[in-house]
């Protein structure tokens, strides 16, 4: 059914249409220009904007910001401030600028107000939580520093140090911090244990580590490596023996495990040498390179391959870590061969407590073995022996040497009683 329209009807329909696509032009228009005007950094083009949007927070927010950072003048800014929040209190960010401006102004409790606001509006925003630490912190309020410390902690990690080293200040205390302080994250974690390893408190560090793997967090092996390295220079071999176990299953590194047949990790150099824990270590000598040889082995399908030239050697650079028993005999072998050795003195496989360099085992020089050739011994460790470094010396330094070694097939053990 359709309804007749008479003229008159026709254009009154019309007159409607057109006065509200005026409106609707007339509003779009004045909201462009506001946002337009209100983008510019001039005193005036803010104040038009406004006045022509005045129930926007956005434009008294804006004009606080230029009396406050623009025409320092932090007593108007506040008074703009205050009319973006009534219009908007949901707002972190304009109760942050409010609580920049009292700070200007002395005005502490206005500036703790503002910034309690700011919390309530957005409690995760870093930046809130980072200005209201450090506030609450100049004023004394411990506990809300630290709350407003976490915050930043778990979600800035580029502030977590900076945090960290705050929170350390206000409470030091390890088991308090990590109940209520510190975030649930790998980086906070791992950032308390730096902060505790550079301050030497080694039963501190026990703490943090455990609450880091009962996390499960993910985190890269260097950190294993140099928390590993933390504990043996600290004499902490039961601990590190801990913390090895620990990881080993989290890093699938279960071959690089001592066990109770052989106390040599990767002991034909199998696999890839991972450079810490209990696997070989190796630094860079003067005239000294190390290379694994898949063309010439005793065992297995490599050895390792020692080539020297110069003067000076007094260590090849290759070493593993062996923990050990006190008061315990073991049994050693290895196997070598050399390729025309040259100088006086040759290298030796040594086997010394690791913390008082006590020497157990010394082989004679690893010289004319043309052939693959083993050296044994048997030693007994002493009453406070928990480890020991197996390395490659030479004996004496001094005097230049030239040639290759190949080693292979390490073995030790616990003699049988």
């Amino acid at each position: 059914m359709q309804i007749p329209l008479t003229p008159a009807r026709k254009r009154m329909i019309a007159v409607l249409a057109i006065v509200l696509a005026a409106a609707y032009i007339t509003e779009a228009t004045r909201e462009f220009v506001a946002s337009l005007l209100g983008s510019r950094v001039q005193l005036k083009s803010l104040k038009y904007a406004a006045r022509l949007e005045p129930r926007n927070a956005e434009f008294q927010n804006h004009l606080g910001r230029y009396y406050d950072l623009v025409a320092r003048d932090p007593a108007t800014a506040v008074g703009y401030y205050r009319g973006a929040v009534q219009l908007n209190p949901h707002s972190a960010r304009y109760w942050f600028d409010l609580a920049s401006a009292y700070q200007v102004l002395g005005n502490t409790a206005a500036q703790a107000g503002a910034l309690e606001h700011a919390i309530q509006a957005d409690a995760m925003t870093p930046d809130v939580a980072w200005e209201a630490a450090n506030f609450y912190l100049v004023q004394g309020s411990d506990d809300k520093a630290l709350r407003e410390f976490r915050v930043v902690m778990a979600n800035d990690p580029s502030l977590i140090l900076t945090a960290m080293q705050n929170c350390w200040r206000i409470k030091p205390d390890v088991d308090f911090l990590l109940r209520e302080v510190v975030p649930p994250s790998a980086e906070a974690y791992l950032t308390l244990l730096d902060l505790l390893a550079a301050k030497q408190d080694v039963p501190g560090t026990f703490k943090v580590w455990d609450a880091l793997m009962a996390s499960h967090e993910t985190f890269e092996l260097r950190h294993v490596y140099e928390y590993f390295n933390f504990l043996i220079r600290h004499k902490e071999v039961d601990e590190a023996v801990h913390v090895w176990q620990q990881v080993v299953p989290v890093f699938k590194l279960s071959d690089y495990v001592p066990s109770s047949s052989n106390l040599i990790v990767n002991p034909r150099f199998s696999l890839d040498m991972l450079n810490g824990g209990f696997d070989w270590h190796y630094e860079k000598q003067n005239g000294v390179s190390l290379t694994l040889d898949p063309g010439d082995f005793h065992a297995g399908r490599r050895s390792l391959l020692i080539a020297f030239d110069g003067p000076g050697i007094n260590d090849a650079g290759i070493y593993q870590y062996v923990p050990v028993q006190p008061n315990t005999n073991y049994v050693f072998t290895a196997y070598y061969k050399n390729g025309e050795l040259e100088g006086a003195g040759g290298p030796h496989l040594t086997i010394q407590d690791m913390y008082s360099s006590t020497i157990y085992y010394d082989s004679d020089e690893l010289k004319e073995a043309g052939f693959w050739k083993s050296v044994d011994g048997e030693f007994t460790t002493s009453a406070d022996c928990k480890l020991v470094v197996l390395h490659v010396r030479r004996i004496p330094e001094g005097s230049p040497i030239r040639g290759r070694i190949w080693t292979d097939d390490f073995h030790l053990y616990r003699k049988p009683s």
